[in-house]
């Protein structure tokens, strides 16, 4: 199964990222899909604990949308001991409340334990259990830390893949510096001061050839208003140049008019 073409290059990023570790899962599909959310997430390293059909399985890598790479490099174990035994912390996903005495995390709080514990050299892993049940007490009895991820608690039911794709998620912001909020300008850029002030003069002026802004009272009011509109968003160059053009064509029209 492996050598497969047309995948994506997917390449281990660090050697002590985390392990995702699926117990017992059941469904081919689901390992696939779950090397995909590992991919969108920047993980590579999958172990799988007794496959209830066996290893490797066909439908995995047509339900893995190009991940191919990380199925290629999957690793196979009949226990959760043997998938676990060279780790230095291991994690488990705990949909559930259950008779345990552990640390519980959330997963934002989990991936950034993860980040740091990687950081120290030290090797880490997630185990997430079967589809159906989860994991139960023998598998958590493996794991120092349990993750519960805070959802609606009408209804918590996550398919495997997107249980791993939560703690991929929260993985990958722990080092992503992209910014919560952001202004898409394409060819254009946001305008400056002095070009929103060269349009509020030609806007000005033109509303006083035309009496706007004939009223000596509130004319500084409503200039004001004006300014304070356009300097409230991140107005472009490029929108500028149209409000320039629309204002002149606007006085134009009243020149012919007249």
């Amino acid at each position: 199964m492996t050598g497969r073409e047309g995948g994506a290059d997917l390449s281990p990023i660090g050697e002590f990222d985390p392990v995702v570790i699926l117990v017992r899962p059941q469904l081919a599909e689901n390992i696939g899909t779950t090397a995909r959310a590992m991919a969108n997430g920047g993980l590579f390293h999958l172990r799988i604990v007794a496959p209830r059909d066996g290893w490797p399985q066909e439908r995995a890598w047509h339900a893995s949308s190009g991940a191919y790479r990380i199925l290629d490099e999957a690793r196979v174990y009949d226990t959760v001991d043997e998938a676990t035994a060279d780790l230095h912390r291991v994690f488990a996903t705990c949909p559930r409340p259950r008779h345990v005495i552990k640390p519980v995390m959330t997963a934002r709080g989990a991936a950034a334990e993860l980040r740091v514990t990687a950081n120290r050299g030290l090797r880490t892993g997630i185990l997430f259990g079967p589809e159906r049940a989860g994991l139960d007490n023998e598998d958590m009895a493996r794991a120092d830390t349990l993750v519960r991820y805070p959802l609606n608690p009408q209804f918590m039911s996550l398919n495997l893949a997107q249980a791993v794709l939560v703690m991929a998620y929260e993985w990958y912001l722990t080092e992503d510096i992209t910014p919560p909020r952001d202004l898409m300008t394409n060819e254009t850029h946001i305008a400056t001061k002095g070009e929103l002030n060269n349009f509020m003069t030609h806007l000005i002026r033109d509303l006083d050839d035309c009496g706007f802004l004939k009223n000596e009272q509130k004319r500084p009011g409503m200039v004001r208003n004006l300014r304070h509109f356009f300097n409230r968003g991140e107005v472009t160059e490029q929108e500028l140049r149209t409000l320039h053009g629309v204002v002149s064509e606007l006085s134009s029209a009243r020149k012919v008019r007249s």
